[in-house]
């Protein structure tokens, strides 16, 4: 024995340090492993579907990216094919075998969106000094100043009137536009054409509705953004059974039945929330409507209700363009 009182080979005995176990065997003690691992797997499935999103967002914008190059492929095609007909037109028509050359347009093209945009800034962009250009919205007659101004012109623009008429003293500019909201007639000469945004593009608040029969769709628009939408669809019937009731009774039922439609159109148009209001539309049931709008234009757009309020609201904002 030592004078310690302990046993002689004790003295070499260390102290052994105790390890913690692992991090997966603390896991497992502790129930985390199974949620680690799910969490890992939902941290998986996650990334694959942000990447498919990113992959569907991508093959859309490509999607509105073609649609707007075929949109504007088909308003060349468009213009080209009017353009044609009217030198067919001139060259052709039996009536207007005495209609002097000068009537005849030199082309014509439809503006919508950056397109619409760059002619404006380039009608902006002439300065011509003191009363050296002439702007002026015509009706069905042109004003003698007008016509005086025009010269051998005058004749292509009575052709395309009603009209925004743009023409410098120096004859490098002369053209005809027909914007979606016509001014009321003026012609003035000043040092560059007046061009106002508001008879060319959507601005400030307004409403805009599409009627058909048996179809409603409208929005409240600030600028080009939509930002209410309200539908509906009635039932109107659209064919006559050549059974049962007679012909007189099928109209009858069938124009009640428009007249029920129209009715919930005015209701609703009137709950729309803005001072102006656009309609556009079947021309039928347009004459039929008693709304307080402030324009109204046939429209062709079919389809899904949304998806023809759309195409109504481009094609109403499109200008054609005449070089006169």
């Amino acid at each position: 024995m030592c004078r310690h009182g302990l046993p002689p080979d004790s003295r070499a005995v260390g102290l052994t340090a105790v390890r913690p176990p692992p991090p997966d065997v603390i896991d497992r003690l502790l129930g985390r492993a199974g949620l680690k691992a799910e969490i890992a797997e939902l941290r998986e499935e996650r990334d694959s579907l942000a990447a498919q999103l990113d992959a569907e967002s991508e093959r859309r914008r490509e999607a509105v990216r073609d649609r707007q190059a075929a949109e504007e492929r088909v308003n060349q095609l468009e213009t080209r094919i009017e353009t044609l007909e009217d030198r067919v037109e001139t060259l052709d028509d039996e009536g207007g075998a005495d209609e002097p050359e000068s009537a005849a347009v030199r082309g014509r093209e439809r503006l919508a969106r950056d397109r619409l945009r760059e002619v404006l800034d380039r009608l902006r962009s002439v300065d011509t000094g003191r009363e050296g250009a002439l702007s002026a919205a015509v009706d069905d007659t042109l004003p003698e100043p007008v016509t005086d101004a025009l010269g051998d012109r005058a004749p292509a623009a009575r052709r395309v009137a009603p009209a925004l008429i743009y023409h410098d003293d120096a004859g490098l500019v002369t053209v005809a536009l027909d914007p979606p909201i016509h001014p009321a007639p003026f012609h003035e000469w000043d040092d560059g054409f007046r061009v106002d945004d508001d008879w060319f593009r959507p601005t400030g608040r307004f409403g805009f509705a599409l009627v058909r029969s048996d179809t409603f769709a409208a929005g409240v628009y600030e600028g080009t953004q939509r930002r209410s939408f309200d539908r509906f669809r009635s039932d109107v019937t659209s064919e006559h059974d050549k059974g049962g009731f007679s012909q007189a009774r099928f109209e009858r039922r069938r124009e009640e039945e428009i007249d029920d439609h129209l009715n919930r159109v005015e209701t609703a148009l009137a709950d729309l929330d803005a001072e102006r209001l656009i309609v556009v539309g079947e021309s039928t049931a347009l004459s039929r409507l008693s709304v307080d709008a402030t324009h109204t234009a046939t429209a062709d757009a079919t389809g899904a209700d949304e998806a023809a309020l759309d195409d109504a609201f481009r094609d109403f904002w499109t200008t054609e363009l005449t070089l006169l």
